[in-house]
């Protein structure tokens, strides 16, 4: 089912994918002039924390999750990136190293743009400029929420808000009435939930005996995602 009206998704989704989609065909030359595409397996390193940008990414297929490391090395993952999306181009722009990490959630495949094309591209386009800062400040709005959210909710109800999330996340060629399979690792979820991996489970355990959820090995099939709507409690 759709969760128009239900639930606000445009509060957790960068929107990355506006910044180049349907831009004048001069633009999108400009920019893509010298795309480079590789296909990453699950697990592969798409850019490290802390090492210099030689450009952005753009995910064609497949999906990539940012995430930090803290000092004990554990993954703190700050945000799945969908088909479409870009990532990587806020070190570009500050002229910094990278702040986060990328890894392929999944086999996908990722377009390179080198960072002397992209800046070429918004020195010479007015509409990608005002795109990229219009995406910009709404990832503000999303981390905000993000931050909210960690710092209010229990683990039950942030679960159940992450579910809804990813769940427009994993459709592909989507259909009223068709299955959703997330295909997550359980260390994944607790690393973008903010919790241990055992609450995870458990919480899972007990939405899958409330009939919200099924689960077959690591796929989380959402059953009822106005439930889950409704336990997340967002306002």
């Amino acid at each position: 089912m759709s969760i128009k009206g239900l639930f606000p998704i445009e509060n957790w989704d960068f929107k990355t994918n506006s910044i180049h989609e349907n831009l004048p065909t001069e633009d999108l030359a400009l920019l893509t002039a010298h795309k480079s595409d590789k296909v990453y397996k699950r697990g592969e390193i798409i850019f490290r924390e802390g090492s210099f940008p030689a450009g952005i990414f753009l995910i064609q297929d497949g999906k990539a999750k940012k995430f930090k490391l803290d000092n004990e090395g554990n993954e703190h993952i700050i945000y799945v990136a969908n088909s479409g999306e870009l990532i990587g181009y806020h070190a570009v722009l500050a002229e910094e190293r990278y702040p986060d990490s990328a890894t392929a959630l999944e086999e996908s495949t990722i377009g390179f743009i080198a960072k002397e094309d992209f800046l070429a591209a918004l020195q010479k386009s007015t509409i990608l400029t005002h795109r990229l800062l219009k995406t910009l400040s709404h990832e503000f709005t999303v981390l905000t929420n993000s931050l909210t959210i960690f710092g209010q909710k229990p683990v039950r109800e942030r679960l159940a808000l992450q579910l809804v999330v990813l769940r427009e996340k994993y459709k592909k060629n989507f259909l009223p009435g068709m299955a959703v399979e997330i295909d997550m690792s359980r260390d994944d979820l607790a690393s973008l939930v903010g919790t241990a991996r055992e609450n995870i489970v458990r919480t899972l355990s007990e939405f899958k005996k409330e009939g919200i959820v099924e689960t077959t090995g690591r796929k989380i099939i959402v059953r009822d995602v106005k439930k889950l709507i409704h336990i997340a409690d967002y306002n």
